[in-house]
């Protein structure tokens, strides 16, 4: 318990979490009939620089699927690295694609991802 407040205090203690602006994110389903996508609340905060983190929950006891919706605007055209910051792991993904759809997000229950978003 101790080792993950030590990296959530970490994380939030970078200057975008005081100084960036904070949006939600619309999160809609993954697949039409998939009711999961309600079970997720996601949201962003981003510096003038382009500094981005993104915080998505799954706040249900079943595992769920959404997309969350990035503004087309921040990523179309480019690659989209996305890194875990409580857990290391680390993609990229294609900007056009998450400016169409949302960034897909397949978490199991009660889990969570803080994630550091850069576009390129």
């Amino acid at each position: 318990m101790r080792g993950f407040y030590d990296r959530l205090l970490a994380v939030l203690r970078q200057p975008v979490f005081r100084d960036g602006t904070w949006s939600l994110l619309e999160c809609t389903p993954a697949w039409e009939g998939n009711w999961t996508w309600d079970c997720f609340v996601a949201w962003t905060w981003q510096c003038e620089d382009g500094e981005r983190r993104l915080v998505a929950v799954n706040y249900a006891d079943n595992q769920s699927q959404c997309y969350a919706r990035i503004p087309p605007a921040d990523v179309a055209g480019r690659t989209v690295r996305i890194k875990d910051l409580m857990a290391g792991a680390g993609f990229e993904r294609d900007g056009d694609a998450i400016a169409l759809r949302g960034l897909y997000l397949d978490l199991q229950p009660w889990s969570y991802h803080v994630f550091e978003v850069t576009a390129s």
